[in-house]
């Protein structure tokens, strides 16, 4: 397969994320192609956000602009889709309503509402369902023109979940507490059977040339430690251990696995016994603490500045950058950290404060070599 991509420029963040000593540490950044950017309004036209995803030629154009824009500040690009595509495979629809969000117009209410039924006896044709993500990263790895590497995603499946019971964000998270503590047991099978979704979908995903894969746990952070171990963890951990054997059956190397669980930040110490290579860390973390927790397992740490930190002044964001290359060791370990946000770019971001970002990563860790 990969003989049919051109060859690979960058490949910095594969190397980082092995654990290799690097010459700098490689930055990419979450949500990095979308709304806060001009050009990703004028690609988008008057298309739903789900149009967009379902049109290779579009999803591929949207992925590719941060690179574009950004050039060789920027070391990984992330396929341009949605974590909800795996619920709209699994039979449910989703919309995605301007100014408000994912939407849910028929949430799952409860085990007996006659809709669970049918989701957990659907046969689930991932390959089929979710051709048009698998076609996009196949052109979006084209147009790359091997400049760098490419991710694939999933949302995991307590997040995708959350959604699935709650028909789109929410503050309150009253209707998943309702699941997980009235009707643990079909909470779990459904789990389950979302996480076997998610490993063909990201197997997939790498045999369209996805050369890296992340796992979003958005809502991880909702649940108690003791609930984390019962509704998130083993899925995560399913994930982890299933799509290396799924890939090696279609006849593929395995790929970095990045688990991302935002605001679960008593599960670090677990999330590096997962099976990843890589722990995202979200902005709630301190780099140094997270090195130490960290210890000498063969975890490479990705994140983590506050992403509102960018609608701030250039100095607070030297600053900001300043105490995570101190905090991440990075001028003695030279090693084990990937630049990232501790969460999505949020809207409203100037893509030049962005930018200002990235060149003071390169800048300061250079000054570090």
């Amino acid at each position: 397969m990969e003989d049919q991509f051109p060859p690979l420029q960058n490949d910095l963040i594969l190397r980082a994320a092995r654990g290799q000593t690097v010459e700098r540490p490689p930055i990419w950044v979450m949500r990095q192609a979308g709304r806060y950017l001009p050009e990703y309004h004028e690609a988008k036209g008057g298309r739903d956000f789900f149009e967009c995803c379902r049109d290779p030629e579009v999803a591929s154009t949207l992925t590719l602009q941060p690179i574009e824009r950004f050039g060789t500040l920027l070391d990984a690009s992330i396929i341009f889709s949605d974590i909800l595509v795996i619920p709209q495979a699994m039979g449910m629809v989703v919309e995605m309503v301007d100014k408000k969000g994912p939407h849910f117009p028929n949430p799952l209410r409860t085990p007996d509402d006659g809709q669970y039924a049918k989701v957990m006896e659907r046969s689930v044709d991932v390959a089929q369902e979710l051709d048009y993500v698998y076609k996009a990263i196949t052109l979006t790895r084209k147009k790359l023109q091997g400049r760098v590497p490419l991710f694939g995603f999933c949302g995991a499946p307590w997040t995708l979940l959350c959604y699935m019971v709650e028909g789109g964000g929410t503050k309150l998270f009253k209707e998943i507490k309702t699941w997980i503590y009235k009707y643990p047991e079909e909470t779990k099978a459904l789990l389950q059977k979302i996480s076997e979704v998610c490993v063909e979908h990201l197997a997939l995903q790498v045999k369209a040339g996805a050369q890296l894969v992340q796992v979003f746990d958005s809502w991880a952070g909702e649940l108690s430690p003791a609930s984390f171990k019962k509704f998130s963890q083993p899925y995560l951990e399913y994930i982890a251990k299933h799509l290396p054997l799924k890939l090696k059956e279609l006849g593929l190397e395995r790929v970095p696995m990045v688990v991302f669980a935002k605001g679960a930040w008593y599960a670090l110490d677990a999330a590096c016994d997962m099976g990843y290579d890589i722990v995202g860390l979200d902005w709630l973390h301190d780099p140094a603490q997270a090195v130490k927790t960290v210890g000498d397992r063969p975890i490479v740490l990705q994140g983590n500045a506050d992403p509102g930190v960018l609608y701030g002044s250039h100095a607070a964001i030297t600053e900001a950058v300043t105490e995570m290359v101190k905090g991440f060791g990075w001028a003695s370990r030279k090693k084990g950290w990937i630049v990232n946000l501790g969460h999505g770019i949020t809207p409203f971001v100037n893509p030049d404060d962005l930018k200002f970002f990235f060149q003071e990563i390169h800048r300061l860790t250079k000054t570090n070599a």
